[in-house]
């Protein structure tokens, strides 16, 4: 084999590491973007899902006074005529559908009554003090809260109990006071 021939076979062997180097590069190219583009269509789908959710609860959210409204004009029935009774009774039908569509739609009311008050969760709409339970303590619920997964759609509206101020304690504050007013 000439050495013209040699050169020329290098030169080939040269081209074609080149190319197929070039076709790696552009192989690992296209699998990147199509990488990207199905990361892509998955976030987007996320957020599409995200926004329809947020979607039903506000509109859900908007429908919670109504619901609580209905609950307790069912609550009087109970002393009401028989016939008012009756028609009650088909409300009650109706009350439970609509919490068939809030439970469809994995939103659920949140009992407190008894629990430790907690900002996130809670309202409060009374502070009492008193001994008889501890500092915190929920007593009664005005309104039910309401939550869609960890989040919470609406606050429970509360009666709070809270420790009250022994005299000492309340000597101290008002001497805290009156020094605050000399300054």
């Amino acid at each position: 084999m000439s050495e013209e021939e040699k050169n020329e076979s290098h030169s080939q062997k040269e081209n074609k590491k080149a190319l197929q180097q070039e076709l790696k590069e552009y192989k690992e190219k296209y699998l990147r973007l199509l990488a990207d583009a199905e990361n892509s269509r998955k976030r987007l789908q996320k957020e599409k899902q995200e926004t329809i959710r947020f979607a039903i609860e506000n509109t859900i959210s908007d429908f919670l006074p109504a619901l609580d409204n209905f609950e307790n004009a069912l609550k009087f029935s109970e002393q009401a005529s028989e016939e008012v009774q009756q028609w009650a009774t088909g409300f009650t039908m109706i009350l439970s559908q609509f919490r068939d569509v809030l439970h469809n739609n994995g939103i659920i009311p949140f009992y407190t009554k008894g629990n430790m008050f907690d900002p996130h969760e809670h309202e409060a709409m009374e502070i009492v003090e008193t001994s008889e339970h501890p500092d915190g303590t929920i007593l009664e619920e005005f309104a039910k809260g309401y939550k869609s997964g960890n989040r919470t759609l609406r606050a429970a509206r509360v009666k709070v109990a809270k420790s009250p101020v022994s005299p000492q304690e309340n000597n101290q504050l008002d001497e805290t006071k009156r020094g605050n007013n000399n300054e």
